[in-house]
């Protein structure tokens, strides 16, 4: 199998220009840095980094604060950051870390990975969340590179996919060093595929940095509206919160709809299919800022998110009413808002019962529901108890992944 992976990585290599070019036309590849994919690059090598890998937005957000405080670390000189989305090389610039170089993950070719390698040579690679690259793992276990996969989680699905190859996924898997799984569903589906070594410490996205306190332009334009917050929604999601904002502003008129798709490049279908219901609808990629009469502001820029879920209250995650598996609501919670999902949920099963025994998560089927717990949990006010508790959790679970990393530094 891994044989055919190879040659799949070939072919692939053959077609990639037809690939790129047609990313490029829909905004997808960075025209201007699609070659670093194949391994080429600008300027030196900062080689002897910790090289940190996370796919796009999510991923990159969850592991920026270790690259942080790694950062401010004066026994670490050099850090390379990979991942594959121009939206999340896009947040990253902005952050304008010091020691951090980002380039772009290449390509699971044989060559390029060797190629990457032979440019950069990292003491470790740290990889984030469902990262898993058969020729890059068998190149860095060649090259003798420790492989740690943190906040690591295996779906169901996934697993089910991998078993279908017992002997491709066991060589692939027992390749890394250690795993930190995010969740006990992920920890028993890595040592089946094959991972020897594994702690589990708990899911990194329970931490969030301390943000300055800065004022907000925004402010002004939500503090005489009620708020209903829709976030990391998908496909058929946002229609239902349409038709929903219009059930509750039969009753709470200055009702204002707080709308954060999960792909923003949805957003101008997503507008429009909200305006079919005659909803005022701004998009904040706009420019325009959200008026008396706005009904639903769509969030759709990057790494926003918690700008507007601090002006909420209740929020409704999605991706739990169609077959996605849910989005993670932990930036929500620890926001202060009381979380509403569906039950499509599986993906992040154990972090939802978490916050059902907490009090501040409900399971809903339909508007229906979703309306009667806005109702009744409008006036809803965080406990401080509460959200110190999973403030603790979450400086615990980061400490631990900085320590196992430097453990392989020394």
């Amino acid at each position: 199998m891994f044989f055919l992976y190879k040659i799949f990585g070939i072919i692939f290599l053959i077609f990639s220009p037809l690939f790129i070019i047609k990313r490029i036309i829909y905004g997808k590849e960075d025209s201007k840095r699609f070659f670093e994919k194949f391994s080429y690059y600008k300027g030196s090598y900062k080689q002897d980094s910790v090289w940190f890998h996370g796919a796009s937005v999510g991923e990159i957000m969850s592991i920026l604060p270790i690259i942080k405080k790694f950062e401010n670390d004066k026994s670490i000189k050099k850090i390379l950051l990979t991942s594959t989305t121009v939206s999340s090389a896009s947040i990253i610039e902005k952050k304008k870390l010091k020691k951090t170089t980002h380039v772009y993950f290449p390509f699971d070719v044989n060559f390029i990975c060797n190629n990457f390698l032979k440019n950069w040579k990292p003491k470790i690679a740290v990889f984030v969340d469902s990262e898993i690259w058969p020729n890059m793992f068998e190149k860095l276990e060649t090259n003798g590179i420790p492989i740690i996969l943190i906040n690591g989680r295996i779906t169901k699905k996934s697993f089910e996919n991998w078993k279908r190859f017992p002997t491709f996924a066991k060589k692939i898997f027992s390749k890394i060093t250690l795993a930190l799984p995010q969740n006990h569903e992920s920890k028993i589906y890595l040592k089946k595929l094959g991972v020897n070594k594994l702690k589990y410490i708990g899911n990194l996205k329970y931490f969030r940095e301390k943000e300055k306190r800065s004022r907000s332009d925004l402010k002004q334009y939500f503090k005489n509206r009620r708020i209903f917050c829709a976030a990391s929604t998908h496909y058929n999601e946002e229609k239902l919160i349409g038709k929903l904002h219009l059930d509750l502003k039969k009753k709470y008129q200055n009702l204002i709809t707080i709308l954060i798709p999960r792909h923003i490049n949805r957003s101008n279908s997503i507008s429009n299919e909200l305006k079919e219901l005659d909803l005022n609808v701004i998009r904040r990629s706009s420019g325009k800022k959200p008026n008396h009469n706005c009904d639903i502001y769509i969030v759709d820029t990057y790494g926003e998110m918690s700008k507007f879920l601090k002006f909420s209250k209740i929020t409704f995650v999605g991706g739990s009413l169609v077959n996605h598996g849910g989005q993670n609501p932990l930036e929500a919670v620890s926001l202060g808002n009381y979380i509403i999902h569906g039950k499509k949920v599986g993906n992040f099963k154990e972090i939802y019962e978490k916050l059902k025994k907490l009090s501040i998560a409900t399971e809903v089927e339909n508007i229906n529901d979703m309306k009667q717990i806005f109702s009744n949990k409008y006036n809803y006010k965080k406990s401080k108890r509460i959200l110190k508790k999973i403030e603790n959790m979450g400086e615990e679970i980061f400490r631990k992944n900085i320590l196992e990393i430097k453990n392989y530094l020394r």
